[in-house]
């Protein structure tokens, strides 16, 4: 459990997001009457109180019984959001009754198009309102064995492709049941009624031609240091993906957030929002649904105190005057 929950950080490029975040300073601006400031954000149309998301995290029965419901419940009780696993530990419909408000859905493909409609016309149905669709990692169920009582209980069993004699295990095995971009497209069709982001892109050039196929969003992200170790610091892709994109597409940033500053330096760089991951799966194991609450409070607490010193009273004003 602590090594899947920790993995990624002392990788190359875990190391390489911590250092890139570390080396943007943020610029103190003192005199700046800062009075009734806030962290209040519109995003795809709701209206949140501060810009931290919860990153969609397997298992998380792993750290507490309460699991998902755990962070769903905290997240609403600080005004923010959740994105769902596709591999979350507890059904989907009780982690959106647990919420009380309409979540977020992290996609993983299914291997297939029909698989991937029943988890999604399932998610749709529970009332998710956001679908983002994970595309830098082809579905791995675990990296190690799972306790008997924990698994992802909400997708179906994974088939079995058997390898012809000469074919290769990566290249016609696990890769040959990930998406590719006519599957994108069939999956914007599919959901027309929803917000669709695109997570797991470091590419300028993929960043565009993913809202030119009908993307709402793209979320910056190198998984966090898991996937491929050599990949550039997230940071780093932030801004040319933004350019590639155009100001009236909202992008996210995902990978090495560990603080409300952390969020700062992202958000001045153009980021509509961030997304939190293993800090509040540490509050989740340490306090369940209040030590979630309580390390959004921390990093919300952190933002504010950050752009108060940086002369920045709103979101708005983040944006339009990098803090560095």
């Amino acid at each position: 459990m602590w090594h899947y929950l920790d993995g990624g950080r002392d990788t190359v490029c875990g190391r390489a997001n911590r250092a890139a975040l570390d080396a943007m300073p943020l610029r103190p601006r003192p005199l700046v009457d800062v009075r009734g400031g806030h962290t209040r954000i519109e995003l795809f149309g709701e209206t949140l109180g501060h810009p931290l998301l919860l990153a969609p995290i397997a298992y998380q029965r792993l750290q507490h019984p309460d699991g998902e419901c755990a962070s769903a419940m905290a997240a609403a009780a600080q005004d923010g959001q959740m994105v769902v696993s596709t591999l979350a530990s507890q059904p989907l419909e009780q982690i959106a009754r647990a919420a009380e408000k309409p979540l977020w859905f992290q996609l993983y493909w299914q291997g297939d198009r029909e698989r991937t409609a029943r988890l999604l016309d399932r998610a749709l149905a529970a009332g998710y309102r956001c679908v983002v669709f994970t595309v830098d990692a082809p579905i791995k169920l675990a990296a190690s064995p799972l306790p008997a009582d924990v698994r992802a209980v909400n997708i179906e069993p994974p088939g079995q492709r058997p390898l012809r004699p000469g074919q290769s295990e990566v290249f016609d095995g696990w890769m040959a049941d990930a998406p590719g971009w006519d599957d994108l497209a069939w999956l914007r069709a599919r959901t027309p009624e929803v917000p669709l982001l695109i997570k797991g892109v470091l590419h300028a050039a993929d960043a565009a031609r993913a809202v030119d196929l009908g993307c709402d969003g793209v979320v910056v992200s190198n998984h966090g240091g898991r996937v491929l170790d050599c990949a550039p610091p997230a940071l780093s892709c932030l801004t040319e993906v933004i350019a590639a994109v155009g100001d009236d597409v909202p992008v996210l940033f995902d990978s090495g957030i560990d603080s409300g500053a952390d969020a700062l330096r992202a958000l001045s760089l153009g980021a509509r929002a961030v997304l939190v991951g293993r800090p509040y799966l540490w509050g989740l194991a340490a306090g369940g649904a209040l030590g979630v609450a309580h390390v959004i409070r921390l990093l919300r607490d952190e933002l504010e105190m950050s752009m108060a010193l940086c002369g920045r009273a709103t979101l708005a004003d983040v944006s339009a005057d990098r803090c560095g």
